[in-house]
């Protein structure tokens, strides 16, 4: 578990994004450690304690405010993970395999990203026993890429000096705050995502709560570290949300062989070739198994949805071989592709646009549905309080109302942002409508799926009523 948590955590695709802001960056990762990470680790803990069951976001929403609602919410949940595979995670991995081995051309970027996708979805399609180790391996593969990352920009501070960071730099301000939340805040993200699976967990009552606890710690050390690295080897000019953490890795990899021109051109020779290559696939397996994990957990809570009535009967069968929802797999890769193809088409192949709003569209619909989920843990106390309850969150009013309030912010700033991201610089349209018109398919796919579940609810009251 502890494993799995610091895969969905810890987003590689989400370093750069970071560093963009510059040092104040590292200060609003302290203050939002404090105020949304520490609350939102203890909701999610007295949630997946006192209610154990299959499904966790799924079945926490329902029982605080009803099957409707649970379901489109699940709906939401469940479809940033597509749009998060096909968008940024594809993205980030093809940029990586040009940036470190060769140009792919619009049509290789559609090939690579496909074969990307699919990937994942044979990954996640593999049973609990056996699909459990890819998580694994990208903890393993975080914690080497980042240390690495980590002790190279060591060596090269020795060998080359750093970038000049002044006092100032670190200062937070509104600006930052503002353009910061979303991106910290989404790297702080998941913890929930094990109680979808928590009946086939030994223990979860004490699994879950020591499972968030060293992952928690695990992620922020992880996240630090990278950033900082970032922000004292490449000049803050050269900082974009999609190359920064891949243009810092290549720049470091010099120390071991290789150079840096003067207009920035960065060659790796020999052992700093090799290592780059090695760091490229790593960091492509990081960015993979990030959306793995996810999937594992999103895509088993929207099969329950499915099989309680909240979406279509036919989604909500577990394969009978290896007891995945296999189903709600390989529409989501579907999904995936249809994301990753219309995107690619619509910009061009701008790398970094595409980036942009994907990024931010999978950022505000994962939290729309936490709009729901965080303040279950309130009205679940009210409604079941004979539920026994393992962990309780401390000072629960002041928990929710700082979780709550700080992903509504999020979803507010990034549908209509007061300063518009470079990459869209004068096209508020066309920033707006690619945030809007997704969501609102999303939400119209949430009640959709609900009126495709009625024969499984009639069935169900049927059955209550005979039972009666």
């Amino acid at each position: 578990m502890t494993f799995y948590l610091l895969c969905t955590l810890v987003g590689l695709d989400t370093i750069g994004s970071v560093a963009a802001n510059g040092p104040q960056g590292l200060v609003w990762m302290v203050i939002l450690a404090v105020v949304f990470f520490l609350p939102y680790g203890f909701l999610t803990t007295e949630l997946g304690t006192a209610f154990p069951v299959e499904g966790g976001p799924y079945v926490w929403t329902k029982l605080a405010f009803g099957r409707l609602a649970a379901g489109v919410n699940q709906v939401l949940y469940w479809l940033s993970n597509p749009l998060w595979m096909g968008g940024t995670l594809a993205i980030i991995a093809v940029t990586t395999f040009e940036r470190f081995f060769l140009p792919l051309g619009l049509f290789g970027k559609h090939v690579a990203g496909l074969l990307f996708i699919w990937i994942g979805v044979l990954a996640v399609a593999a049973s609990l026993r056996i699909g459990k180790w890819v998580p694994i391996a990208g903890a393993f593969a975080r914690i080497v890429l980042l240390g690495f990352f980590t002790l190279s920009v060591v060596v090269y501070a020795v060998r080359n000096g750093v970038q000049p960071l002044s006092g100032g730099d670190f200062v937070p301000t509104w600006a930052g705050f503002v353009a910061l939340v979303p991106v910290l805040i989404f790297n702080y993200v998941g913890f929930e995502l094990p109680s979808a699976a928590t009946e086939e967990m030994t223990d979860p009552q004490k699994t879950v709560p020591f499972a968030i606890l060293r992952a928690g710690i695990a992620s922020f050390l992880l996240y630090g570290g990278p950033i900082l690295g970032i922000l004292l080897v490449v000049p803050a000019s050269q900082i974009h949300g999609l190359g920064g953490f891949i243009d810092a890795a290549k720049q470091v990899l010099t120390v071991y062989g290789g150079s840096v021109a003067p207009d920035g051109t960065v060659t790796l020779t020999g052992a700093g070739a090799m290592l780059g290559t090695v760091c490229a696939a790593g960091l492509i397996i990081g960015v993979l198994t990030s959306g793995v994990s996810w999937a594992i957990g999103a895509h088993r809570a929207q099969a329950v949805a499915c099989a309680d009535g909240a979406g279509p009967a036919y989604l909500g069968r577990l394969s009978s071989r290896y007891g995945t929802p296999l189903r709600v797999n390989v529409l989501s890769g579907l999904l995936a592709s249809v994301v990753l193809v219309t995107a690619l088409n619509l910009t061009g192949g701008d790398s970094e646009k595409y980036f942009t709003a994907g990024l931010a569209l999978v950022i505000s619909t994962t939290f729309i549905s936490y709009l729901l989920t965080f303040p279950s843990m309130l009205v679940l106390r009210r409604r079941l309080p004979l539920v026994a309850r393992p962990f309780r969150a401390p000072f629960a009013l002041l928990t929710t109302i700082l979780t709550t309030g700080l992903v509504a912010f999020t979803v507010v700033v990034l549908i209509w942002p007061l300063e518009l991201p470079a990459a869209f610089a004068g096209e508020r349209s066309a920033y707006t409508l690619s945030q809007v018109v997704p969501l609102l398919i999303v939400i119209g796919i949430g009640f959709l799926f609900y009126a495709l579940g009625s024969p499984t609810r009639a069935l169900d009251r049927d059955f209550t009523s005979t039972s009666a």
